[in-house]
């Protein structure tokens, strides 16, 4: 039943963890601002390639990180480690793109401007401009995390199976 538990059933749910602090965050914002992202990336193609790039990548890291976190008779899984890092290192580019989205929304916004206009046009014609900044950054949440689950969940596997610590604890 340990076996079981340390080689299966641990590294599956460590592997959740990323998945549901990414649920947790949606959940916590505020309603109106998340059902205003909903509707605005949907005419946005700047938040289909990061949210895609984000979630493919995303996906390959967690299930990545769950096959490193399987026990393996002399340790863990070591094989799926240079591409964690591989892959760890794209999330460095989300905030990027975000930010290129947002540059690229503000300039839409300024040119579509002629004549006066009131202070409210401006904030309504901004508006999709911030959506490519939340995509970018929630993406790079969510690709950050597979990595630092890998690094704890090893380290809780070992604590829990009896094992000594990475750290040499």
């Amino acid at each position: 039943m340990r076996r079981f538990l340390v080689v299966g059933v641990l590294p599956l749910m460590f592997g959740l963890v990323p998945a549901l602090a990414g649920a947790a965050v949606v959940a916590a914002l505020p309603p109106v601002a998340l059902e205003d992202y909903l509707m605005r990336i949907r005419t946005s193609p700047i938040d289909w390639l990061i949210l895609g790039l984000g979630a493919t990548l995303f996906l390959a890291q967690t299930l990545l990180a769950v096959r490193a976190m399987r026990w393996r008779e002399t340790g863990f899984n070591e094989g799926p480690d240079r591409w964690l890092a591989y892959l760890a290192q794209g999330a460095e580019w989300f905030p990027l793109l975000g930010l290129l989205g947002t540059v690229a929304g503000i300039l839409q916004t300024f040119s579509s401007i002629n004549g006066p206009v009131t202070p409210q046009e401006i904030i309504r014609k901004y508006a999709p401009a911030i959506t490519a900044t939340g995509s970018g950054l929630f993406m790079a949440l969510l690709n950050i995390l597979p990595t630092w689950v890998v690094n704890v969940g090893r380290d809780l596997i070992l604590a829990l199976a009896g094992g000594p610590s990475s750290r040499g604890e």
